[in-house]
């Protein structure tokens, strides 16, 4: 069975994105070390997973190929398979993506099934909140940026009471520390 990782950023008070949706909250620009870190994470991976939310500006966004950005973490981006997670979409308007619908739990333990390697969940606060509260994630990646910001959207559902495993805690020289979970089962 594939694994299935999410890597988000996130505030230090744990937070994904400010109350109407900022991230102008986020530490840039990253240091060697921490794109180094974050290539071996995706080195495995060939299916990236989306909520419809996300994929509406992070597809595009990756096709005009970002400033900044080097050419080869864009050709991953935009050249690695994607699914869209939606239950309002029937079909994909983007190149290199399909669309999942249906039950969540369902579709995703679909594509865990299948052959291929690692896939990766980048965000949207309603799809990583609905993947935590159900079980579906193997490996959470929390790129915790120096920055509190005291309300917004958090990446775990209220309410949620879930125990996991610390595999790595590791700062970087741009002052982000990459959590990894595994949850406990």
């Amino acid at each position: 069975m594939r694994k299935f990782k999410l890597q988000v950023q996130v505030t230090a008070d744990g937070y994904m994105a400010g109350p109407n949706g900022e991230m102008d909250w986020m530490t840039f620009p990253w240091t060697d070390d921490l794109n180094a870190y974050l290539d071996a994470l995706t080195k495995p991976v060939d299916l990236i997973v989306l909520g419809r939310k996300l994929a509406e500006g992070f597809i595009p966004t990756w096709a005009a190929a970002p400033e900044g950005e080097d050419e080869a973490t864009v050709a991953w981006m935009n050249e690695t398979p994607k699914v869209v997670v939606s239950s309002t979409l029937t079909e994909s308007p983007w190149e290199n993506a399909t669309v999942a619908g249906g039950d969540l739990a369902e579709a995703i333990n679909e594509l865990k099934a299948r052959q291929g390697g690692d896939m990766i969940a980048y965000g949207g606060g309603t799809f990583v909140a609905n993947l935590i509260a159900a079980g579906l994630l193997d490996d959470l990646h929390l790129l915790v940026n120096p920055t509190a910001i005291g309300s917004g959207m958090p990446v775990f559902p209220a309410g949620a009471h879930h125990r996991m495993e610390l595999v790595e805690a590791r700062p970087f020289e741009c002052g982000i520390v990459a959590l990894h979970y595994r949850p406990k089962r």
